[in-house]
């Protein structure tokens, strides 16, 4: 058994008498309390300042009316708590006394006589009883106090929403924050239905919680705690929505049935757009994927059918019945090519050839074909920064740029208007580029084209860069206008932002990463391209028979001599069988066989060092770079091609280009 507690009583009488009688009644029980006695108010504080050994008594019992004033003047004042139970001892029974004493603080008083004064001791153990009950509650209501200071403390510093519902969804609780997220002050929405700030399909889904969490407590009929997480679309006080996370517990009465409902509610609006703008990322992925996918195929067959076109029309006579047939494959053609261009370079996997460019000079030098594309109820104004813009892009795709936001503004104009186009310098910093998923923050030149026309509102905004989309009536546009204009600018490390309200006009805002410039554009040196024809011997390798058809009739045509190869492996037999010079190797990069077109060429050029290069393909850009052939110094050319281009290409590289 463990050691039994010893109480220290304070016992505060001048009068011997009652002393020896309190004495006495507290001799049997030595055990339990222990006695200290003195005679007057003086001695009593005394006491307690030295406490009784470094420990307060556990309870002090004093006569009313001592030498040097009343006992209850032990007690601490009436706004602060007793840290000991006292009991109050009076020589007359007097109610009034008693009353009085009870307000000061005293927790018990007795009249004193023999028999009172000898039944003490059960007197101090009920109030030590009382007192021990009373310091609990103290201790639990401290306990409590905190903790709802501590509650408050958190919701009211919050930026979450924290808040509480009866079960018919009426807020009984809710946090300052709710001003801040939607607008409501406290008093607003204090004991106001959620169907005020819920739209009404998110309303339905918080009320299907509840019947869940009302069956499986009836189920369990022992219902505890359990934390539902739910997107919900709030109402804001303007009138406009927000998604929001809600975290809720279902609180439980005593019966263990659901009595209300704790939610924490946080705005993931930005979340939400940085979703979407995910999920539409990967959406123009796929259709890059799939462009990029049926490429190589796809030029395959153009270049068979505007190379055979081009040899076909050379052939005929400007007076023949089939030429008019002849030139519809052509243009059929050509418009199936660039087709398959602006696929390509909405999916960022078209071949480009960088430059450094000055932005203020391609808009100026663009100025006369723009007034022609616009026409004359447009006023075309340009305005540009007073220091040279400088990017590192291809020249020919920043045109292209320029010219389907032209054309876009122009369409939304049908009535005229004003179309203005700046450059300029900008710095994006980490705020902007926070909110702007793929910007990294630094200097950029802008390009901005605004219009005075019909504008947009925010779901055709979301889609105007989908491929195929169009708000153009049928057959007025393919779809593909503004979503080539999204892929250059990403393929060229850039940023395309727009903005418009409907009735409004737009504003596309274009921003390429600035290069460092010296004043002058650098431009490839031109090639000395003398007569496309030549007499050197040609190896070509190509997998595709109409590919490899057309090309050879081609060299033929412009006078080379041709040796053909289907794949890698019979193109390096046929090398080393053959005694004399070959000039040139014109070889498709990706072929079947186990032997690519970078994989032949080093080994040819090992032993016929003389060797020039020029790799073809139908492939996108991404294809090309893994297999190494965009390396600079190596000639190239992507497919489709003319046969003009191809003879041009051909001495472009035997007369300059490299090994």
């Amino acid at each position: 058994m463990g050691e039994q507690t010893i109480h220290h009583i304070l016992v505060v009488e001048d009068e011997e008498a009652h002393v020896e009688l309190i004495r006495r009644a507290f001799a049997n029980h030595t055990d339990r309390f222990r006695l200290t006695v003195v005679g007057s108010l003086a001695q009593a504080r005394a006491t307690l300042t030295t406490s009784l050994g470094h420990h307060q008594p556990d309870l002090v019992i004093t006569d009313l009316l001592l030498p040097d004033g009343q006992g209850v003047e032990l007690l601490p004042a009436v706004e602060e708590s007793p840290s000991f139970p006292l009991v109050v001892m009076t020589s007359h029974g007097n109610e009034q006394v008693a009353v009085e004493a009870m307000k000061a603080g005293a927790l018990d008083y007795i009249v004193k006589s023999a028999t009172t004064l000898a039944d003490m001791p059960r007197v101090a153990e009920r109030t030590l009883r009382e007192w021990a009950h009373i310091t609990e509650r103290k201790r639990a209501e401290e306990a409590l106090r905190k903790s709802e200071t501590l509650y408050r403390l958190l919701a009211e510093n919050a930026t979450d929403i924290i808040w509480t519902s009866d079960l018919n969804f009426r807020l009984t609780y809710v946090s300052p924050s709710i001003k801040y997220s939607l607008g409501y002050n406290v008093e607003e929405v204090i004991a106001q239905p959620m169907a005020t700030f819920l739209t009404s399909p998110s309303l339905r889904e918080i009320r299907q919680a509840l019947q869940e969490e009302l069956a499986q407590a009836q189920m369990n009929q022992n219902g505890s705690p359990r934390t539902r997480t739910l997107e919900l679309e709030a109402i804001c006080k303007n009138g406009s929505t927000l998604w929001t996370e809600v975290k809720m517990a279902f609180m439980y009465g005593p019966e263990g049935q659901p009595s209300g409902i704790l939610g924490v509610t946080r705005d993931i609006s930005e979340r939400k757009r940085l979703e979407e703008q995910l999920r539409q990322a990967q959406k123009m992925e796929a259709v890059g994927l799939l462009a990029g996918g049926i490429a190589h195929d796809f030029n395959n067959l153009l270049t068979a059918i505007l190379g055979y076109s081009n040899l076909l029309l050379a052939d005929l006579s400007e007076d023949s019945p089939l030429r008019s047939d002849i030139v519809g494959i052509k243009k059929a053609g050509e418009r199936a090519a660039t087709l398959t261009r602006q696929l390509l370079a909405f999916s960022r996997q078209q071949v480009l050839k960088p430059e450094l460019l000055n932005l203020n000079s391609v808009v100026a030098n663009m100025g006369e074909m723009l007034h022609r594309l616009i026409g004359e109820d447009i006023e075309l104004v340009t305005r540009h920064g007073t220091e040279a813009a400088w990017v590192k892009a291809d020249p020919s795709q920043i045109e292209q740029v320029i010219v389907n936001l032209v054309v876009n503004a122009r369409d939304a104009m049908p009535q005229g208007g004003k179309l203005i186009i700046e450059t300029g310098q900008v710095e994006l910093d980490e705020t902007y580029a926070r909110s702007h998923m793929g910007v990294k923050p630094g200097r950029y030149v802008l390009l901005a084209i605004s219009d005075t026309g019909q504008g947009m509102d925010t779901e055709t905004q979301a889609r105007i860069f989908d491929p195929f989309f169009t708000t153009k009536e049928q057959g007025k546009g393919t779809g593909l206008g503004l979503a080539t204009v999204h892929g250059i600018v990403n393929q060229s490390g850039g940023h395309i932002w727009v903005y418009s309200e409907p009735g409004q006009g737009a504003t596309f805002r274009v921003y390429l990463p600035q290069a460092e410039g010296n004043g002058l554009a650098t431009k490839p040196a031109e090639a000395i391209i003398h007569s496309p024809h030549g007499s050197e011997t040609v190896l070509l390798v190509e997998d595709n028979k109409e590919v490899r058809n057309l090309t050879r009739r081609v060299l033929l045509e412009h006078s080379y001599t041709v040796l053909e190869a289907p794949n890698g492996v019979k193109a390096l037999q046929l090398a080393q069988s053959y005694p004399g010079l070959i000039h040139l190797l014109i070889t498709d990069v990706v072929m079947p066989g186990g032997l690519s077109g970078p994989q032949l060429a080093q080994q040819l050029t090992s032993h016929r060092p003389e060797l020039k290069v020029l790799y073809v393909s139908g492939y996108t850009d991404n294809a090309i770079v893994h297999h190494g052939v965009l390396d600079s110094g190596l000639a190239f050319l992507q497919k489709p091609f003319t046969p003009h281009i191809l003879a041009r290409k051909v001495r472009e590289v035997l007369d300059t280009g490299p090994l």
